[in-house]
């Protein structure tokens, strides 16, 4: 059936509005002089000429658009507000739930890896992504995870420390990587192959970086901890919560590696991590009848995941179930906003979007 609409004009025929009214210009019109023939090319071709113009300023105001939001752009995606609400359902007010890319894209993580409370929590929080996560991000937050992974490698290459959990953290996404892009036919990752590809050259590139990083020690003139008396000396030991950093200072001197073999800070540091009843699972006992607390350790963090803690964390609100910094005012109508508010660990920011 044709359609009848109100414009009463034939198509394929040329018409001129002029002060009469709407004039014919075709050939076949026996009506239209050679003036109104004149007059309706030129009309048109000065239309012609401005739509084209129009057309390509719009292509290139669109192409700058997505040239800015592109991979090469490095201001992340981030919103006004620093919470989200978490939210596994949909209700009247809400429809859908919330995901774990998009908690990736509102947090704002670009200012906590600056802030050295937050710096360890960003940095384990990234590698349990980069181990089992990766393909549940948008693209958008895929793009966000590199982009601030770029800002916590320049941030230690600068402040010359964290260089072992940052080069465990990319080694962990390389294997990642390697395995979720040969899966790229099955939509495993969001994006161009070839773009993961230029992001894993990236990762290499920033290893070998902090392969070839030169700590310098700082010239000054003040006490040192070489300097200070030996019960000092195993007090600071006390305050390291890793057995790998205790291994590495006594590394430095021969008086600190005496010290770093001390059975009662091993025993101190098997304790702080594990139970009891983990520890008498695998007790190794010397010749001299004495436990070996360095290497039950090192046994033990094999067998189990070592205690966490952190100095600063992201804050979960039970009342209003807001996922938020601890200073950040987030819109609570609790009465007592304290008693409803608890930490969240990395791996139970992860578990929160589990549905």
């Amino acid at each position: 059936m044709p359609f009848l609409g109100q414009d009463w004009r034939s198509p394929g025929q040329s018409w001129v509005k002029t002060e009469e009214g709407w004039k014919n210009s075709s050939p076949d019109n026996k009506n239209n002089n050679d003036s109104d023939m004149s007059f309706c090319q030129s009309k048109d071709v000065c239309y012609k000429e401005n739509l084209l113009i129009a057309l390509t300023y719009e292509m290139a105001a669109k192409k700058r658009k997505k040239e800015f939001m592109n991979n090469n752009t490095k201001i992340p995606y981030f919103h006004k507000e620093k919470w989200i609400y978490v939210h596994k359902g949909s209700t009247k007010e809400r429809h859908g739930y919330c995901t774990l890319g998009e908690a990736f894209n509102r947090l704002d993580f670009c200012s906590a890896i600056k802030d050295s409370r937050r710096f360890n929590y960003v940095v384990r929080l990234l590698e349990l992504i980069a181990k089992s996560q990766l393909p549940s991000l948008s693209g958008v937050a895929q793009k966000n995870y590199m982009n601030i992974l770029e800002r916590v490698v320049q941030k230690v290459l600068d402040d010359q420390q964290n260089v072992r959990p940052i080069k465990e953290l990319l080694q962990t996404l390389y294997v990642s990587l390697c395995g979720l892009v040969q899966d790229m036919g099955k939509s495993v990752l969001v994006g161009n192959i070839n773009c993961w590809v230029h992001r894993m050259e990236n990762i290499l590139q920033w290893q070998q970086q902090l392969d070839n990083i030169q700590i310098k020690r700082p010239v000054s003139e003040g006490m040192t901890l070489t300097d200070l008396p030996a019960s000092l000396q195993l007090n600071v030991m006390e305050r390291l919560s890793d057995g790998r950093d205790l291994v590495s200072l006594g590394q430095v001197t021969p008086d600190l590696g005496v010290l770093a073999e001390d059975r009662l800070l091993w025993k101190r540091l098997c304790q702080y991590h594990f139970t009891d009843r983990q520890i008498r699972k695998r007790l190794m006992v010397s010749d001299k009848g004495q436990l070996e607390w360095k290497k039950m350790y090192f046994k033990l963090c094999r067998c189990h995941p070592v205690r966490e803690q952190y100095c600063e964390t992201l804050h979960f609100c039970t009342h209003c179930h807001i996922l938020f910094w601890k200073d950040t005012n987030h819109p609570c109508t609790a009465n007592n906003k304290e008693s409803c508010c608890k930490p969240v660990s990395p791996q139970g920011f992860i578990s929160l979007f589990k549905f």
